[in-house]
């Protein structure tokens, strides 16, 4: 219909930039009057490649999960992949299956935000495409994109000092979380260089809403009359939790405690007082990941010998709102 031949119109559909303008509009013209939709199988069978990639995380109803499965679909879709999510709940064996087989059989690769597994576990599928999400103990191992936990510790808790604060508690330690770990760490080096101490840093089972209000519970039963006058949650759903559970007990925010956490999610914008957030670019980290993986992909298809590990930190800035200040 068109009047070329099958690589022309091949060229087009797969966006390839050398077709004329003018051959190009009559090629799509006629694809569109065709109704034309390409079959995946062929596609795959020809290419060796199946255009799916899978993002793999431990839970969805976080809110940073959620975010970051919207902005890597987006970027999926700017390259004309498809996105499969798994879910794995933070269990070592869902995540080892979906190492060892699960549907990664349909992916070309995975983004990977692991949680329990060891770099043992991955030695079966070395030779998978896999970029690594967040912090983890194989990122020297992997590819890796994520948030410089310590460079983003530093920004919140330095806000927190230069409007004033000094007595400080974290809330979000967990000794199993690597993000955790580090944040931990970094919060009380960034205090020691000032000469200040922590009021307190308060351990938590994971990282919910309600964890962060009863962390402030906590806190606030422990500390009597001398409550802290801040408080630096290691993510913005513990923070959420602790305004919660500021308010309950009529603390005012940030007249008496100023409230910083991580991520920026989108309720950051609407809890009362707004919360004050370190916000990573999302997008930035998605089609990081994704070229990334990309790479790697075709590398291993093109039978070339893969690269060291490579580290790309996802830029963040400081979002300002009510919860620090007044």
């Amino acid at each position: 219909m068109a009047g070329v031949s099958a690589r022309t119109v091949s060229n087009v559909v797969n966006g390839f930039q050398h077709v004329s303008p003018a051959t190009r509009e009559r090629v799509q013209r006629a694809l569109d009057e065709l109704g034309y939709e390409m079959n995946a199988a062929a596609r795959s069978l020809k290419s060796g490649r199946t255009g799916m990639v899978a993002l793999v995380v431990s839970e969805l109803h976080a809110p940073y999960f959620a975010e970051l499965a919207d902005a890597v679909v987006r970027g999926a879709g700017r390259r004309s992949l498809t996105v499969l999510v798994e879910v794995t709940e933070g269990s070592r064996e869902r995540e080892l299956k979906v190492l060892e087989g699960g549907r990664n059989h349909l992916a070309d690769g995975a983004l990977v935000s692991p949680v329990a597994l060891r770099e043992e576990d991955f030695r079966p599928r070395r030779d998978f495409p896999l970029v690594l999400l967040g912090e983890s103990r194989l990122a020297t191992v992997f590819d890796h994109v994520g948030l410089d936990n310590v460079a983003a510790t530093q920004a919140a808790v330095n806000h927190l000092i230069d409007i004033g604060r000094t007595n400080i508690a974290a809330v979000g330690w967990n000794r199993a979380l690597p993000a955790a770990v580090m944040r931990k760490d970094a919060f009380l080096a960034t205090l020691g260089r000032v000469g200040l101490r922590p009021h307190s840093v308060v351990e938590t089972a994971d990282w919910e809403r309600h964890t962060g209000a009863s962390a402030v519970e906590t806190v606030l039963t422990a500390s009597g009359p001398r409550i802290p006058d801040a408080i630096f949650a290691f993510n913005d759903t513990l923070a959420v939790g602790a305004l919660r559970a500021l308010s309950h007990h009529g603390i005012k925010v940030p007249s008496e405690v100023a409230v910083v956490g991580i991520d920026n999610i989108d309720e950051a914008a609407y809890t009362t007082p707004s919360l004050t957030s370190i916000a990573p670019d999302l997008e930035v980290l998605a089609d990081d990941a994704l070229a990334l993986l990309e790479d790697q992909i075709t590398r291993r298809r093109e039978g070339g010998r893969p690269l060291p590990p490579r580290q790309r930190w996802t830029p963040f800035r400081l979002v300002v709102r009510e919860s620090t200040l007044g």
